[in-house]
């Protein structure tokens, strides 16, 4: 329960930012704030009240509006981070200045920051915010319909997690909660990688049999790695682990799964991987380095194999048998 007017905002204005802040626009306690670089985005926003780019056939809420003036910022309660994970860390740094010390911060994006840190990690090192961190199974088209959605929402601070509860109560958005922010992050970027690998099967085999055992294979070896690297065992038992895990790996409207069957059925060019943000590709580089580090790679047979995919002359039509052998 919210019991003061509550200022949202969200850095960017893409079809995430979009659908959450439309839906939330509907509570009368709520002001909700996109903030964008894009001066079309803007004002087709706050004159025509449609997102021209990514939803032009929706009407939006008259109640959501749109900036380009990152002032909006200043006077935020809570700052929901939603552009692409590959530009994040960089850009907040870079208006930082604008940003309210005290609001809280929590990233939407699905991808590393600096270094190959997790995006929390990075800006918890550099700004007095807390930062929390949310992600689920949902495609922003689903929200926008107002269909029921689950997400996972990690915090350290318990009273974090009471306020983002009221912030979504009454909404098609379904929380559970964790403490495991690395975790949650971990698995949000586990999950594209091994979505790339079972669309590479499904667009050599149209088989349920072997889909669903590499599936199982799969969603054991991000378990594994996902401790090796920090995160809690339960956390892949969260919306955000095996729930957006299925969605991204199992929908055709997944980018990363539809990588996955370019690369099946022998269309994936180094042109597209230039041209086209894919983050299983740079996770599994990033992942299969760090892992080297350690000689393990013999312990993590399908994402070893997959950057081989990536880095090497490599027949696709033998991927199933490397994986299974």
């Amino acid at each position: 329960m919210i019991d003061k007017l509550l200022n949202i905002c969200f850095i960017g204005a893409g079809s995430i930012a979009t659908s959450l802040g439309n839906i939330l626009s509907n509570k009368k306690n709520l002001k909700i704030t996109l903030f964008s670089i894009e001066e079309n985005i803007v004002e087709s926003i706050n004159y025509k009240k449609i997102n021209i780019k990514y939803f032009p056939n929706i009407i939006l809420n008259s109640a959501l509006k749109a900036s380009l003036d990152p002032k909006s910022l200043k006077s935020a309660d809570i700052i929901f981070l939603a552009i692409p994970s590959s530009a994040l860390v960089k850009y907040v740094f870079e208006i930082q200045d604008y940003i309210n010390p005290k609001a809280i911060l929590i990233n939407l994006a699905k991808g590393f920051g600096i270094n190959n840190k997790i995006i929390t990690e990075c800006l918890s090192e550099e700004l007095p915010n807390p930062v929390c961190t949310l992600k689920g199974p949902a495609f922003a088209r689903d929200i926008i319909n107002n269909n029921s959605t689950a997400l996972t929402f990690a915090s350290e601070n318990k009273e974090f997690s009471e306020i983002i509860s009221g912030v979504f109560s009454d909404t098609n958005i379904n929380l559970d909660f964790s403490s495991d922010i690395r975790g949650v992050e971990m698995a949000s970027i586990l999950k594209n990688i091994y979505a790339i690998i079972i669309g590479i099967v499904d667009a050599n085999f149209d088989s349920p049999n072997l889909r669903f055992l590499i599936l199982n294979k799969a969603f054991k070896e991000m378990k594994t790695l996902l401790v090796q690297f920090g995160g809690k065992r339960k956390t892949l038992f969260k919306y955000c682990g095996f729930g957006d895990f299925c969605l991204t790996a199992l929908n055709d409207l997944s980018r990363n799964r539809t990588l996955g069957l370019l690369i099946g059925k022998g269309f994936f060019t180094a042109d597209i991987s230039d041209k086209v943000l894919l983050e299983g590709k740079v996770a599994t580089i990033v992942f299969c380095e760090e892992i080297s580090k350690t000689n393990s790679l013999k312990k993590f047979p399908l994402i070893t194999e997959l950057y081989k995919v990536f880095t090497e002359e490599y027949d696709v039509s033998q991927f199933v048998k490397h994986i299974l052998k």
